[in-house]
């Protein structure tokens, strides 16, 4: 979890997720996680910008934001990853879909 997560942290992120999940019904999950991974980094690309007073200031930190975005996905990643290793067999048994059947 970030070190900066409030009291509704989670919340949000399971409304994000419900809504990946609800457009699973008309779309494989490949393009589902490609549409969630594109508006993620689209909304982090203006939160960003709103920190800058000038386009030149945020070219100046275009690496370092690029390496903070990045550093703290692989975090989730890597967090999100590993509860799925060890809970493997409660999770995927509520899965409706294999991987097969979105391949």
């Amino acid at each position: 979890m970030p070190q900066q997560a409030d009291d509704h942290f989670y919340n949000r992120a399971d409304a994000h997720i419900h809504l990946a999940n609800d457009q699973l019904s008309d779309a494989a999950s490949g393009s589902v996680s490609a549409s969630f991974m594109f508006a993620v980094s689209r909304f982090n690309a203006w939160r960003s910008a709103c920190g800058f007073q000038k386009k030149e200031d945020m070219q100046a930190a275009r690496a370092e934001t690029i390496a903070y975005f990045v550093t703290e996905y692989e975090k989730c990643l890597i967090e999100n990853l590993d509860d799925y290793i060890q809970n493997f067999d409660q999770y995927m048994k509520l899965s409706t879909k294999t991987a097969t059947e979105d391949q």
